[in-house]
């Protein structure tokens, strides 16, 4: 009713495999932060602040790890989709429990950017 449509959800399932799941996440990343962090939603993806620089694939390399922590998997389990030259970027993270993506979707309702 005239009310702005909400952006779709940055963080998107794609397939489950029992408690399992793989995801698709769209990601803003700011390199060269004094502390890596995930920051809350800009726009229709999530904002992660990494401390790496945007050199030679090392803040791509800082996003997939802060990910792969968030979603309480190794590293290896996160992969980019695309946005390797970008601040967009979107990445795929595959063996996610369903339990750590509720912990993380509620700390991502907490945080605001």
């Amino acid at each position: 009713m005239g009310g702005e449509e909400a952006p779709p959800d940055p963080v998107r399932v794609v397939s489950r495999e029992g408690d399992l799941l793989e995801l698709i996440l769209l990601v803003h990343v700011q390199p060269g932060a004094g502390r890596s962090e995930l920051v809350g939603r800009h726009g229709d993806a999530l904002k992660v602040r990494v401390s790496a620089p945007a050199v030679d694939g090392r803040a791509t390399a800082g996003c997939l790890d802060l990910v792969a922590g968030l979603l309480g998997v190794p590293t290896r389990q996160a992969t980019l989709e695309s946005g390797g030259a970008s601040r967009r970027k979107r990445v795929r993270v595959v063996g996610v429990r369903a339990e750590a993506l509720a912990r993380f979707e509620a700390g991502l309702a907490g945080s605001s950017s």
